[in-house]
């Protein structure tokens, strides 16, 4: 089972940027994809961003496109994601999550796995 601990939240003005991380640690890292997730106060959690196996692929979905970067160092196992211009509607709980099959990017899936497990999570909250 993997363990996932997620940091580098915090509260930032809309405009500004964060980048959160996530060591993953109980399953061979660098043999799968990595995404992100987020929930807002009374949302569902939804798929932010992925990224394959050797970070050579990666996804957003259209509202943090642009503006959000995921990437990868499968020598520390720790995905990254790199948040600029926030938006007041990024603001949430932002996990990260591994793939269950290897060498996959097939995002939609990813997106839609029941996972078994979840970080704790690290809050980002953005100020108007």
């Amino acid at each position: 089972q993997v363990q996932l601990v997620e940091s580098g939240g915090g509260l930032v003005q809309a405009g500004g940027s964060l980048r959160l991380s996530c060591a993953a640690s109980g399953r061979t890292f660098n043999a799968y994809a990595m995404g992100w997730f987020r929930q807002a106060p009374g949302m569902e959690r939804e798929f932010v961003a992925g990224i394959s196996a050797n970070g050579g692929t990666v996804y957003y979905e259209d509202s943090v496109k642009g503006r959000f970067t995921i990437s990868r160092d499968n020598a520390k196992n720790t995905v990254y994601l790199q948040m600029k211009s926030v938006k007041p509607e990024d603001t949430a709980v932002y996990y990260c999550n591994q793939d269950r099959i290897a060498y996959s990017t097939n995002w939609q899936r990813l997106m839609k796995t029941v996972f078994d497990s979840w970080g704790q999570g690290t809050q980002v909250t953005v100020s108007s």
